[in-house]
C-alpha cells in the first residue's frame, strides 16, 4: 500500500467520506472508465488506479490501515499544480462532432520551489557523432560546446561522453565532474572518421547513464548527429522505449540537412525529450548550452500524462508547447512529456473531438492524470488530477477562446501549414504545395517572422520549378514554425 498516493483524490471525495460515498464514487468512475464501457487507452490506464484505490478504500479494515499510514503525508506540501483551460466552456447542441482544445499547464508550487537551493543534479551522457561528414567546423563547434558544458557542471553532476562513427568509443565513462582538465583534454582528442551508425553510440550512452541512474537526478542522453544512420533506426527506437521505461530521456540535435528528422522526432518523443534543428555549426554551442541549462533548471522529472476521454469522446492529438515545443505520440499511454522547470510551466495542447449533442446540460468529457518525480524532495510519482466538464446548450452566448489558446492555435496552424505543404509535395501536387507555401509566407510575415517568410517563398519558387523542397528549407520551416509554439515566458505578453 503506497500511502504517499492520495486515494481519495482519485475519486474526488474527501477523506471523511462514508463507505456509501466511496461505493457511489467507484460506480460512477467504473461507468466512465471501465474497459468494457470505454475503449480509450487512457481510460484503461486510469481505471487500474481507480480499481486499486477501491480495493483499499472499499475495505474498512484496509482503509483504516491506509488512513493511519497516510497521516505522515498530511503535512506534505503541494509540489506542482495542474491548470486546465478549455477552448470553450459551452458547446452548441449540434448534430455533428465538434472539436475542443485543452491547454494543460503544470506549474511548480512557489513555496516548494523556493526551498530548492541549487540546480538539479545531472546524470548526463553526451553522444557525439564523429563521422567523416562532421570534419571541420561542425566537429570543432561540438567539441567547444562539450568543453563549455564540462565547465558548467559541478562535482555533484555525473557526466559521460561517447563519440561514434562506425563504432562507439566511451571517451569519458560516467563519473562525477571533478577533473575538468582531463575531461576537456579527452574531448579535444575526438577526430572525424567513419560512417554514421547511431545505435552503437546511443547504446553506449544509455548504458553509461544507467550506471548512475537515480530518482533525484536528471537522467538524460543528448545525441548530436549530422547524418542518417545505416539500417538501425528500429533498433534505436526500441532502445529509446527501454530507456524511457527506466527514466532516461533522450534529446536529439541534428546539424545540417542530411539527417532524418522524422526518426529523431520519434526518438525524442518516445522518452519525453526534445529534438532540434541546428542549421549552422556556429549555432551548436548555443543550442547545447541552452539544453543543458534547461536540464539544470528541472524541478520535477519524468512527467507522464494520461488522457482519459469519456467513451464517446475521441483524443485526436497532443502537442507539447513548453518548455520545448514537440509533437508527441498519443499511443502508448501514459505519454512521456519530460521535465517541469522551476520557473516556467510545462504546457501541452490537447485536441479532443466531442460527439454530436442532442441533450442540454453539463457533462464530463475527459480526465487528465499527470505524475512526476520531484527531485529535491526525492518524491516519486507525485500525482495531480483534473476532471473536466462542459456545458451543452441550445443557444449559448458566443464566447471567444482564451487568448492563450487562441495564440497557440494560431501558431499551430502555421506549423500544420508547412506540414500540409510537404504532404502536397510528396503527393506530386505541385500547384497545391506552391499555394500552401505562399500562404504560409503571408501568414509568417503577419506575425513578424520575415526570415521564415522569405524561406517559405524561396521554397515555393523551388517547388514550382523542381517539384521538390530543399532539405535545408524543409527543416528550417518545420522546426522554425514549431518553435513559434513556445508559450511566452512569465511577464511576457500573451
Amino acid at each position: 500500500m503506497d500511502a504517499s498516493l492520495n486515494l481519495y483524490a482519485i475519486f474526488g471525495i474527501p477523506p471523511d467520506a462514508t463507505q456509501d460515498d466511496i461505493r457511489e464514487a467507484y460506480r460512477v468512475a467504473a461507468r466512465r472508465f471501465h474497459p468494457d464501457a470505454n475503449p480509450n487507452e487512457g481510460a484503461d490506464i486510469q481505471f487500474r488506479d481507480i480499481a486499486s484505490a477501491y480495493e483499499v478504500l472499499g475495505n474498512p479494515a484496509l482503509r483504516a490501515d491506509y488512513d493511519a499510514a497516510r497521516r505522515r503525508y498530511l503535512d506534505e506540501p503541494n509540489f506542482f499544480s495542474l491548470r486546465v483551460t478549455p477552448s470553450k466552456r459551452v458547446l452548441s447542441m449540434l448534430p455533428e462532432p465538434q472539436v475542443v482544445y485543452l491547454l494543460a499547464e503544470v506549474t511548480s508550487m512557489r513555496q516548494t520551489a523556493q526551498q530548492r537551493t541549487q540546480e538539479a543534479r545531472l546524470n548526463l551522457a553526451l553522444v557525439l557523432d564523429h563521422s567523416t561528414s562532421m570534419k571541420g567546423d561542425r566537429l570543432d563547434k561540438v567539441k567547444i560546446a562539450a568543453q563549455q558544458i564540462i565547465e558548467q557542471l559541478t562535482t555533484d553532476d555525473v557526466l559521460s561522453i561517447v563519440s561514434f562513427g562506425d563504432r562507439a568509443d566511451v571517451l569519458i565513462p560516467a563519473t562525477r565532474v571533478t577533473d575538468k582538465t582531463s575531461m576537456r583534454a579527452m574531448v579535444n582528442m575526438i577526430r572525424a572518421d567513419g560512417g554514421t551508425e547511431i545505435f552503437h553510440g546511443l547504446l553506449a550512452g544509455v548504458k553509461e547513464c544507467e550506471r548512475h541512474l537515480g530518482s533525484k537526478l536528471v537522467n538524460h542522453v543528448i545525441l548530436i548527429t549530422d547524418g542518417r544512420t545505416f539500417g538501425d533506426e528500429e533498433k534505436c527506437l526500441e532502445l529509446a522505449e527501454q530507456a524511457g521505461a527506466k527514466g532516461i530521456a533522450i534529446s536529439a540535435m541534428g546539424i545540417g540537412d542530411e539527417w532524418n528528422d522524422t526518426f529523431l522526432d520519434a526518438l525524442a518523443s518516445t522518452t519525453g525529450g526534445s529534438s532540434s534543428f541546428i542549421n549552422s555549426p556556429s549555432a551548436v554551442v548555443r543550442f547545447l548550452n541552452d539544453r543543458v541549462r534547461s536540464l539544470g533548471a528541472a524541478f520535477a522529472e519524468r512527467l507522464q500524462l494520461s488522457v482519459a476521454p469519456d467513451a464517446d469522446v475521441t483524443l485526436e492529438s497532443v502537442f507539447k508547447l513548453m518548455p520545448n515545443p514537440q509533437p508527441v505520440d498519443i499511443h502508448p499511454q501514459p505519454i512521456p512529456i519530460g521535465a517541469l522547470e522551476i520557473n516556467r510551466p510545462l504546457a501541452v495542447l490537447i485536441q479532443l473531438q466531442m460527439p454530436p449533442s442532442s441533450k442540454a446540460g453539463f457533462r464530463t468529457f475527459v480526465r487528465l492524470d499527470i505524475t512526476g518525480d520531484v527531485l529535491a524532495a526525492d518524491r516519486q510519482r507525485y500525482k495531480v488530477l483534473s476532471d473536466i466538464s462542459i456545458e451543452i446548450a441550445e443557444n449559448p452566448v458566443p464566447e471567444e477562446p482564451p487568448l492563450a489558446i487562441l495564440d497557440a492555435l494560431g501558431k499551430l496552424t502555421l506549423y500544420r501549414m508547412q506540414q500540409k505543404a510537404e504532404d502536397s509535395v510528396k503527393r506530386g501536387d505541385v500547384v497545391e504545395a506552391t499555394r500552401r507555401l505562399e500562404n504560409l509566407a503571408t501568414r509568417l510575415l503577419a506575425v513578424g517572422r520575415e526570415d521564415l517568410a522569405q524561406m517559405a517563398m524561396v521554397e515555393a519558387r523551388r517547388v514550382s520549378k523542381t517539384s521538390a523542397l530543399s532539405e535545408e528549407g524543409r527543416k528550417a520551416l518545420k522546426f522554425g514554425t514549431r518553435m513559434l509554439l513556445a508559450l511566452p515566458q512569465p511577464g511576457e505578453d500573451r
